[in-house]
């Protein structure tokens, strides 16, 4: 029987606060119809705040996954021996680094005799010239000379054509593969494979095209490059001064540790630096750009939250400040529902509604804004701008929060009105 009449009692409850609830979005509706201008502002001010932060967030959110994309393009088991490090604690010292040796051929293929932990060893330098084909010019072009594991390494993907055979490199065969962007430049959409363009005062043939990869944030894009056998390259491109690297990934099992342990040794042999002196080469791998980025993020992220803030604090005010103006014209109103028996909660929750369903419809308006600015964006500049769903959810929660924080105090104030001195008003 108390079980019964518990339940009977808590139904009753809910039955009563959608009473309630409906009323109130009922009052809501009509207060936010027949006050259009003032609507209109209220929105004005929460959407331009949405708007503010969220775009902001976007912006970061797409320049953050483009470089994190490029940054996964060299590998994440890649130890990359180079003349400078890509990363250094505390002050970058480019004088001390400026005097190092390059890497060159002969370490190469010291490496490739000597290492036991590694599965692909390849090297490659590059250098800018330009490229011609019949009347089309194009000037500072990237020419790659590149050994044979280059494309395990890195993974090429290819639109049209082939990779090097191991033949073409160690022969020096006057062979290329181009990017994207230079295939529709210099052959505008017609198939290039088996045709000659002139690579600086050479002319060599064209053997294979590479899968558009759009502007890259971190290093070159291969849309613009032109990659040539290693042996023939040398011949008219100097190695020396180019700034060559020596790519090399460990066997399965190894870790990168392990790897750069190893390759450590044999260059300090190779170079005859004595066990007391400091290395001069540089191991890089992805993970040193990725760390230094995740700190820049933050930072960014943050400053994205205060520009962001301020523009919603700004919606808040003017959200806060135009219910105000509601209640004080609705005082007999208010005065007559609560002589009529309505409770405080009904008067509070009626005006907190009309708070929140104002933010929540600014919020909605300025997340479309900036989804149909990011898809403008993607097609003005080649940057991918899109609006995740975390962003989403993340400005309609923005817009409910605020609406509760610029409605409260008001919709509060008006619950406790005296219904007798509300009247008189």
């Amino acid at each position: 029987m108390i079980f019964h009449n518990f339940i009977s009692l808590s139904f009753k409850k809910i039955h009563t606060f959608f009473q309630i609830f409906n009323e109130g979005l009922r009052f809501t509706w009509q207060s936010i119809i027949s006050n259009k201008l003032r609507t209109f502002l209220s929105l004005l001010g929460i959407t331009i705040g949405i708007i503010s932060i969220i775009s902001v967030f976007t912006i970061v959110d797409s320049l953050e996954k483009n470089i994190k994309q490029r940054i996964d393009s060299l590998g994440d088991n890649v130890i990359y021996v180079g003349k400078w490090p890509w990363g250094s604690s505390g002050e970058y010292e480019w004088w001390k680094f400026f005097n190092r040796p390059e890497p060159d051929f002969n370490e190469f293929r010291i490496l490739k005799t000597r290492s036991n932990l590694s599965k692909e060893i390849a090297f490659s330098f590059d250098r800018s010239t330009y490229i011609k084909k019949n009347n089309t010019t194009l000037e500072e072009v990237v020419v790659k000379g590149i050994t044979y594991d280059y494309a395990k390494i890195l993974n090429l993907n290819f639109d049209l054509g082939r990779y090097f055979t191991q033949n073409d490199i160690m022969q020096g065969k006057n062979y290329a593969i181009i990017g994207y962007n230079l295939c529709q430049a210099l052959f505008d959409g017609l198939d290039p494979i088996g045709s000659e363009i002139k690579v600086g005062d050479t002319y060599v043939k064209v053997v294979g095209v590479l899968e558009k990869e759009g502007e890259s944030i971190v290093g070159e894009s291969q849309d613009n490059m032109v990659l040539l056998p290693y042996f023939y390259a040398k011949r008219f491109l100097k190695v020396e001064g180019s700034d060559p690297a020596i790519m090399i990934t460990p066997i399965d099992g190894i870790s990168n540790a392990e790897l750069k342990g190893e390759i450590k040794n044999i260059i300090r042999s190779i170079r005859r630096i004595r066990p007391i002196s400091e290395d001069n080469f540089a191991l890089n791998e992805a993970s040193i750009i990725a760390q230094g980025l995740e700190k820049l993020f933050r930072i960014i992220n943050i400053s994205g939250w205060i520009i962001g803030g301020f523009s919603i604090l700004v919606g808040g005010f003017g959200i806060a400040n135009i219910m105000f103006v509601s209640v004080k014209e609705r005082t007999k109103i208010i005065g007559i529902q609560k002589a009529l028996g309505a409770e405080n909660f009904f008067i509070l929750l009626q005006f907190l509604l009309e708070s929140i369903f104002l933010c929540i419809v600014g919020g909605i308006l300025g997340i479309a804004i900036v989804w149909i600015l990011s898809i403008i964006a993607s097609n003005l500049v080649e940057l991918d701008l899109y609006l995740g769903l975390n962003n989403i959810i993340l400005g309609l929660f923005i817009s409910v929060i605020i609406g509760i924080l610029s409605g409260f105090f008001p919709a509060y104030t008006a619950s406790k009105m005296d219904p007798v001195d509300a009247i008189r008003q």
